[in-house]
């Protein structure tokens, strides 16, 4: 087998998976490393579910972003028979003025999406397990979600290799070299030396190991719950139940799910309230008292969740001072491309963030708006 390729990928989870698949079904030879095993759960892609939505409070300049997305979520779902998009609306809960409720309602009213605004009556009338207080809001589209990690991941490897991409899995790459001639690029593994004309790197938590360029990332650990809801599952179904973003009065954020199996129970997770470590550091043993802040947590506005905990795994963010992503031509050479961190709240853009990594390593360039996401912002 020759060692030589049109494009090398570091790392094959979401956004690396979806950059191999993107680039082999333009023609490309590719070349994708994984350190892992396919769909690994020791990254930021696994836990069974991630929220979708358009009405994003972080930046408005995220919508069109989204849009696509959504478009090529569909896609491999069409070319896979895959099911890895579940639209069951959603809210985005807070007092007016937060930045949950405010930051989403902007994002609706800049690009004309569809939406309503809800009041804690109204909330509780259509939703019965959200307790909110009186003076809480929340903004509802119906469009919000879910993807399934895991299963989209799989379906992106699984078109990358039927569309002629070669995909080494638990083969990490150990370093990376680029001709200053913008022109080539090696990446040496345990198993030998491989060549190609460009390469894209999608990290996620190990991205200060491999840019090859000093960014302020931190790594932090986050933990994710499945609990058994008092009085039964029926009322968390997604056909009845959204996915949620609920900024509480004290500005901690925390997120859920509908049920997906009525044996795990429903999800829920604390949004930027984990604890600093590494990819090689992080204790994904969660402890008891972990599980009770969060049940302390959800007494007051999910009581029926303040329940047994069926199980519980841990995730890495990996953020940026900013929370904004990286996703750019690798400052010093031409020919890489790099995306990642994401900063928790990246996967649901992993169809389109493997679009754009193609059009970079192809064409230097793409028709999406990148310039929130240039590393330089940090470089001084």
């Amino acid at each position: 087998m020759s060692n030589t390729f049109d494009v090398i990928v570091i790392g094959l989870g979401g956004m690396g998976s979806a950059t191999a698949y993107q680039l082999a079904r333009r023609g490309k030879r590719v070349l994708g490393l994984e350190q892992y095993t396919p769909a690994h759960n020791l990254g930021s892609s696994h836990g069974k579910s991630r929220i979708i939505r358009q009405a994003y409070f972080e930046h408005p300049a995220y919508v069109p972003l989204l849009l696509r997305a959504y478009e090529l979520w569909q896609q491999i779902e069409q070319e896979t028979g895959k099911n890895l998009l579940t639209l069951s609306g959603g809210l985005m809960l807070g007092l007016p003025d937060s930045q949950t409720v405010a930051g989403s309602l902007l994002s609706a009213k800049e690009h004309g999406l569809e939406h309503e605004m809800l009041d804690a009556r109204e909330i509780k009338r259509r939703f019965p397990p959200l307790q909110p207080s009186n003076d809480t809001i929340a903004l509802y589209e119906k469009k919000a979600g879910f993807v399934h990690p895991e299963n989209s991941v799989s379906a992106h490897l699984q078109r990358a290799t039927e569309l002629g991409a070669t995909l080494h899995f638990e083969e990490p790459a150990l370093s990376w070299e680029a001709s200053l001639s913008g022109d080539r690029v090696r990446v040496t593994t345990a198993q030998g030396c491989y060549e190609a004309e460009k390469l894209a790197i999608a990290p996620g938590a190990w991205a200060s190991d491999i840019f090859n360029f000093d960014l302020p990332l931190t790594v932090e650990r986050q933990v994710m719950y499945w609990f058994d809801p008092v009085g039964g599952i029926e009322p968390f179904l997604s056909d009845r139940f959204p996915i949620y973003i609920w900024e509480a009065e004290d500005e901690v954020k925390f997120y859920g799910f509908p049920a997906q199996e009525r044996q795990d129970g429903v999800k829920v997770a604390f949004f930027y309230k984990g604890v600093a470590c590494t990819a090689e550091t992080i204790d994904r043993t969660v402890q008891v008292e972990e599980i009770q802040q969060m049940r302390q947590y959800l007494a007051q506005r999910i009581p029926t969740l303040n329940s047994d905990c069926l199980q519980a795994s841990t995730c890495l963010y990996t953020n940026t001072p900013d929370f904004h992503f990286v996703i750019a031509p690798h400052p010093q050479y031409e020919q890489v491309a790099i995306a990642s961190p994401c900063s928790g709240h990246g996967y649901k853009f992993a169809s389109v963030v493997g679009e754009i990594m193609a059009d970079l390593v192809i064409d230097g360039k793409t028709r999406h708006p990148l310039d929130l996401f240039a590393p330089t912002r940090f470089l001084g």
